[in-house]
């Protein structure tokens, strides 16, 4: 019976290869990642019309010191100097 369901619903099959539906770790609030990572600050893009997307930004160790307590303005001004980006892409399954 498990093929024919599959067949009559094929999300069901994407939900439980990808697991999206799952935030681990448990009862996280990833809006907020300065309590999980330091020298983070989630942000927003806007790529095209209607469509956002989240961001974590995260300033290196070495630059950590200069971060502290620095608002969102500071993380955005950070992006646009001279230091090199790394975008880290984790997939389609979990979360930021």
């Amino acid at each position: 019976s498990v093929p024919f369901l599959i067949r009559l619903f094929p999300s069901v099959l994407t939900k439980f290869v990808f697991l999206n539906f799952l935030a681990f770790p448990f009862f996280v609030d990833f809006r907020r990642p300065e309590l999980l990572v330091n020298n983070t600050i989630s942000l927003h893009l806007t790529t095209e019309p209607g469509v956002t997307v989240g961001i974590w930004h995260t300033v290196p160790g070495s630059r950590g010191a200069e971060a502290q307590g620095k608002d969102q303005r500071w993380y955005e001004e950070a992006l646009a100097d001279a230091h090199p980006v790394i975008i880290y892409l984790h997939g389609n399954g979990g979360t930021r």
